[in-house]
């Protein structure tokens, strides 16, 4: 792209004249179109980044942190690491998903999947009621939490996204320690 506007510009300074005001004005030009040029492309360097950075750990050959072209995919990140240990699972990995930079991708193994179903399993059967999912039915079962609270709790959870610790509940409008402390036995996130 540099050389054809330079091209051009030189062919402007041909076709208007070799005289000696005339080429300093052209040479002007020159210099501004090569500072336009400059200023363009470290301007679309910034926009698009040419190289990502990608940790990639778990069950793979050599873990670590890769630098991949831009616009690559999660397979050529594994790739990058080595591929994959026998007793990998990427069953729920989609080695097709483009790739952000900053990314980190972890292939479980075959016994931490296990592991990690079974601690799931596990958690749905401990009776608590999970203020990030629950219905306005399950949480008017808590004492204190009538249906105006759970359409509350609800409305908050929809404006600011899943409650990071139990307590984060106090900061929906009306729950406060006492009714915090009826319920804080009874909840998960």
């Amino acid at each position: 792209m540099k050389k054809y506007l330079l091209l051009v510009l030189c062919s402007l300074l041909l076709f208007t004249g070799c005289g000696h005001e005339s080429y300093f004005q052209s040479t002007e030009l020159i210099k501004e179109a090569e500072d336009t040029i400059e200023e363009t492309s470290s301007d679309i360097s910034d926009v698009v980044p040419q190289i990502i950075y990608v940790q990639v750990a778990g069950a793979v050959q050599k873990p670590g942190v890769y630098d991949l072209p831009f616009n690559s995919r999660v397979y050529a990140a594994i790739d990058a690491a080595g591929g994959l240990l026998d007793s990998a699972d990427d069953s729920d990995i989609n080695q097709a998903a483009l790739l952000e930079d900053g990314q980190k991708i972890y292939v479980y193994s075959k016994e931490e999947k296990e592991e990690l179903l079974l601690s799931e399993e596990n958690a749905e059967d401990d009776g608590l009621i999970n203020i990030n999912t629950a219905t306005e039915s399950e949480l008017t079962s808590l004492p204190g939490i009538g249906q105006a609270k759970a359409s509350q709790i609800i409305s908050y959870r929809n404006a600011n996204g899943d409650f990071s610790t139990i307590e984060d509940i106090k900061n929906v409008s009306g729950i406060g320690d006492g009714i915090f402390n009826q319920i804080n036995s009874l909840i998960k996130i």
